[in-house]
């Protein structure tokens, strides 16, 4: 069964937030990360804070994660929160 919104805005938020720690931890700033990852700066900043276009929540492709783990030397994985929200449909 598919949970609300709010376990898709809390996993996205979780998201953000762990790419963000992510990049401080490498002392690397917003344009930094999302010029070697090959995404405009808004970009990264919406995927930091969990949106995505047009008050919508942020649903970034598998690429633009790739390319922003391998700017931060980390993991898909390691950025992704534990226990994601169900979406299967029944």
């Amino acid at each position: 069964m598919v949970q609300s919104a709010s376990g898709w805005e809390r996993f996205t938020r979780d998201l953000g937030l762990r790419i963000q720690r992510e990049r401080n931890a490498r002392h690397q700033t917003q344009d930094e990360v999302a010029a070697r990852a090959g995404i405009s700066r808004v970009t990264y900043q919406r995927l930091e804070h969990g949106h995505g276009t047009q008050s919508t929540l942020a649903n970034p492709n598998l690429s633009t994660l790739i390319a922003v783990s391998q700017v931060l030397g980390v993991t898909v994985a390691d950025l992704l929160p534990p226990d994601p929200p169900d979406l299967t449909l029944n």
